[in-house]
């Protein structure tokens, strides 16, 4: 219930958190707070605006041939519903009207909602990661204060923390950014509609832990079966979006992950439903991330140690 507040604020810890050794550098370099705040801000900002422009060019993209896709769609759906037809007493042809009014229900109306009320929430996050700049919100305080009470030992947790979320961070990036690339180029490359779209969805999906992947594959094949004519072309696509998966997600982020993510599959997946149940894609997004803090914290203590271990 109190999602509202809390995804923003957890959000914009982890954010701030990346940029806490950048203001700590700026800091030693005699930077006055106040200018260190507006750098780190004003970075933010613009990646972010990078970020819009990806997707204010991957809609265009969507709508300047989204008719062509859509006569092909129309063809394609047919077809397949010629084949299976006769299996289903004549059922699947029945259907066939009413697909456009079904995706517009369960697609279209609950994707505006999301957009519509994303803006107060990157809004609320922007301010919540200003706070954390300005040490407004001190998190190494509260460690202190209402965790680990003792000044030194929150310190150590708290560097930890941060190096870990940090290194987090930085590897989920630039493994779901060439993940992004490699799949708009291979859609580009086998003739897939919308390729720049595919590659920013890979990318954004991708942060997903384990499932954003097979949603990334699962995806592309679906709409590469509306634009390639034969069966054995849609079969290289797929292995070569899968293999793209693999090698980013399960070959490059674990070498460089490290051991400070030797995190139990089982935990990941529960910490994955769990905060999916709780609050939906952004729970989903940030699971892993807490489930890290939560194990740094669980490691302090010698009566929750061995559930730490357990998460391992």
């Amino acid at each position: 219930m109190l999602g509202f507040i809390l995804v923003p604020l957890i959000s914009s810890m982890f954010i701030a958190l990346l940029f806490v050794p950048m203001l700590r550098r700026l800091n030693k370099k005699g930077w006055p707070k106040w200018l260190g705040v507006t750098a780190a801000t004003s970075l933010m900002i613009l990646i972010g605006f990078i970020i819009f422009l990806l997707m204010d060019l991957s809609s265009k993209e969507i709508m300047e041939t989204k008719d062509e896709f859509l006569d092909k769609a129309e063809v394609k759906i047919d077809e397949t519903l010629a084949l299976i037809d006769p299996y289903t007493n004549g059922s699947a042809a029945d259907s066939t009207d009413d697909l456009e009014k079904e995706v517009t229900m369960r697609v279209v109306e609950p994707t505006l909602n999301l957009l519509a009320g994303l803006v107060p929430q990157l809004l609320m996050t922007l301010f919540f990661v200003v706070l954390w700049f300005s040490e407004s919100i001190n998190f190494e305080k509260l460690l202190n204060n209402f965790l680990i009470k003792n000044r030194r030992s929150s310190i150590k947790v708290f560097r930890r923390i941060e190096k870990d979320i940090v290194l987090f961070l930085r590897v989920k990036f630039l493994i779901s950014l060439g993940t992004g690339v490699c799949t708009g180029l291979l859609c580009y490359a086998f003739g897939v509609s919308f390729p720049i779209f595919w590659g920013f969805f890979a990318f954004a999906i991708n942060f997903v832990q384990m499932i954003g992947s097979i949603i990334a594959v699962v995806c592309c094949s679906i709409f590469a079966y509306v634009d390639m004519d034969t069966s054995s072309m849609l079969l290289i696509f797929a292995l070569s979006i899968t293999g793209v998966q693999v090698l980013f997600g399960s070959i490059l982020e674990p070498i460089y992950m490290g051991r400070s993510f030797s995190i139990n599959v089982i935990t990941v997946l529960v910490m994955l439903m769990f905060w999916g149940f709780v609050w939906g894609v952004p729970g989903m997004i940030m699971s892993i991330p807490i489930t890290v803090f939560l194990k740094i914290v669980f490691e302090q203590f010698e009566k929750t140690e061995k559930i730490a271990k357990l998460m391992s």
